[in-house]
């Protein structure tokens, strides 16, 4: 790869996610490079089919020819696989990460098929419709990400999956309001109609009061993911613990801020400061140490919390429902 590749990739990751970006800085050299090319092709892909650049919306919004578009992205991604001469960048990139530490196809599959629930703009009816999208969007990318940082065995990356599940669940909250004013929605219909707000009035003033509401509830069904992932972070070697659990810390505030805040949570885009990451960087570097001294995965991961697809402990859901 060359170093205006690398480049590139480094500047995607600081404008699309600058909560990510300061963890990623934690990373060893050779596994921040991979994670780097890897964030580069999610965006790149999730880009192609919204229509957007670096995750900002572009003249003209999502393409028509989103699914025609997905279509091509799934083709390359499995041609990467197979080893063929990859001619754009972000594929070329994702081929090595892919190759080199062994990413199973299964994944980057699955995550291109949460942009194909955006584009069929699917119904969430339930918090685990809710979750589903949340597992493809950002579960497997903490799968993916696992296995950069050697982690392969099921159980470790069950945690891997929740710490995803719990990011995209805090980003449901933190972006409400913008993703309602792009046509989408991804509150569980459900919960909808419990607090009285239609589902094309969620951008509307009057709703924040209900809003708010909603967006704690969401952000106390990330906590016991966030816990839940917190236990896998001894199995990872010490500076990628300390980058993960310093990523863990850093949007898990952000939904502690979306919750204070309440109805007005949505009046500017919610993140973090600079000194209150640095603290954040700090208790990461206390969690990644202490998990030195505790086994990978120790507690039982809870029966309750969602299962991913071929999971270490595939129960049927029916077995151990949450309730909404």
């Amino acid at each position: 790869m060359s170093q205006d590749l690398m480049d590139h990739a480094t500047r995607t990751i600081e404008v699309g996610s600058k909560s990510f970006a300061a963890a990623a800085r934690l990373f060893a050299p050779r596994t921040r490079r991979s994670v780097l090319m890897l964030y580069a092709w999610c965006r790149h892909c999730d880009d192609v089919v919204d229509g957007q650049e670096l995750g900002f919306n572009l003249p003209g919004g999502a393409p028509r020819d989103a699914a025609a578009k997905l279509a091509v992205l799934e083709d390359q991604t499995r041609r990467a696989y197979l080893g063929e001469a990859m001619r754009d960048p972000a594929f070329a990139a994702f081929q090595e990460v892919a190759l080199r530490h062994r990413i199973d196809p299964r994944f980057a599959l699955d995550h291109l098929a949460g942009f194909a629930m955006d584009v069929q703009e699917t119904h969430y009816e339930t918090i685990d419709d809710t979750l589903r999208y949340c597992y493809h969007v950002a579960g497997v990318v903490g799968l993916m990400m696992a296995s950069i940082m050697g982690a392969h065995d099921p159980r470790v990356l069950d945690r891997a999956c929740d710490l995803g599940l719990a990011f995209q669940l805090t980003n449901i909250a933190r972006d409400i309001v913008e993703d309602a004013c792009m046509g989408r929605c991804y509150l569980p219909a459900q919960w909808l109609r419990e607090a009285g707000i239609p589902p094309n009035e969620l951008a509307e003033p009057r709703h924040r009061a209900q809003l708010a509401r909603l967006a704690a509830r969401l952000v106390d069904h990330a906590e016991p993911y966030y816990a839940s992932a917190g236990a896998g972070i001894a199995a990872l070697p010490l500076r990628s613990a300390w980058a993960i659990a310093s990523a863990r810390n850093v949007y898990r505030q952000i939904g502690i801020e979306v919750k204070r805040r309440g109805a007005h949570a949505w009046d500017e885009r919610t993140g973090t400061g600079k000194a209150a990451k640095l603290w954040l960087l700090a208790k990461g570097a206390a969690s990644a140490l202490g998990s030195r001294f505790s086994g990978p995965a120790a507690r039982p991961r809870d029966p309750a919390l969602w299962q991913r697809p071929g999971g270490a402990v595939d129960v049927p859901r029916a077995a151990h429902a949450r309730p909404a």
